[in-house]
Parts: structure tokens; sequence; C-alpha cells
């Protein structure tokens, strides 16, 4: 009897030490996403902004936010909701890519995780929510569903990086367009 008492308390004794020490808690995803202009911020809830691109309703910090864009409704509604359809594999091949990392890599100092303390871990923080909002879409992606699947709390957006970035539109066009020429059909073959 002592001897099954003792294995059952070694057995619990387990359990708690492997609950401390390999306990890794579950990230589903974004549930805020956090505009950062100059010194100020605004927390906005994705469900919110998913609320709003379905359905045009809108709450009174969300409505606030919009009105500072000087962009009518509809035309954010369009952004929000245009899909992009682009098959997982090659979605992970670009990923992963040299001029894939190059591109996250970037991005990464607009669109973060509140902590990342580094570029690879805003990349790979970028990488996990291209490929689960395509899964998420099935086979599409759009914004809501990228900040869907982004895999923190919340996400940062950068205004300040976003506008620097715009002011190059004429670079990023044109590797928007290397992209959908030959490149990708090389990607689909291999």
């Amino acid at each position: 009897m002592q001897n099954y008492i003792s294995i059952i308390s070694k057995f619990f004794f387990i359990l708690f030490i492997n609950q401390i020490f390999f306990y890794i808690p579950k990230v589903n995803s974004a549930e805020n996403i956090k505009i950062i202009y100059s010194v100020f911020s605004r927390t906005i809830k994705v469900d919110s902004l998913k609320e709003f691109a379905i359905n045009g309703k809108s709450t009174s910090k969300l409505r606030r936010i919009l009105r500072a864009t000087n962009t009518p409704d509809d035309k954010i509604q369009t952004i929000l909701n245009k899909d992009f359809e682009i098959p997982i594999t090659i979605a992970s091949k670009l990923a992963y890519s040299e001029i894939g990392n190059v591109f996250l890599t970037r991005l990464s100092s607009i669109v973060h995780a509140p902590n990342a303390r580094d570029n690879e871990t805003g990349v790979l923080a970028l990488r996990a929510s291209v490929i689960q909002g395509i899964n998420l879409g099935d086979g599409k992606i759009n914004l809501l569903n990228f900040f869907e699947s982004y895999p923190t709390n919340t996400v940062i957006l950068n205004v300040n990086a976003l506008s620097k970035v715009m002011n190059k539109v004429e670079s990023i066009s044109e590797l928007l367009n290397f992209f959908t020429n030959s490149p990708l059909e090389k990607l689909k073959t291999n």
C-alpha cells in the first residue's frame, strides 16, 4: 500500500512539474490593433473592425479613427474586404524565399508584436499570419484574415513607418509587378 501511494504521489509531482516548466500558453489570434502615430496611439478591437468591414457598423472609437483618415467608409470597407487569391504552397515558398524575407523584414517595422525586440520575431509572426490567414480564407487572404491570424493578442500598426513606405510606392508597385509575372510561375513548378 505504501508503494502504491508513493507511485501516485510521484506521478502527480511529475504532472505538476511538467505544467510549470513546459506550459506553453495557447495564442489564438489578435484581438486588438494598436495604431501608433508619432506619440499618439489608439487601440481598436479586431471584432469591431470586422463588424465595420462586413456591415458598415462602427463603434464611436473606430468612427473617430476612420474620420481621421479622410477616406470614405465604402473605400475603407473595400480595402478591408479585398481578397488576394494565392495558393498556400506558393505563399509559403515566397515567405521563405530570400526576397520574401527582405519584404517581411521591412514589413515588420510597420506591423509587429508589442514585445518584438528584433526583426526575426516580427518576420516569424508575419509568416505565420499570412499562411494562417490564407488557410482561414480558403486560399484567399484579406486584411481581416491577416489580423485575425496574427499570433499575438495585440498587433502594432506603426503609421509613421507605413507613411515612409507609402512615399516609395513606385518601387513597391515595381516589386509587385515582378512577383505577379514570371517568378510566381517558377514557384508553381518547383
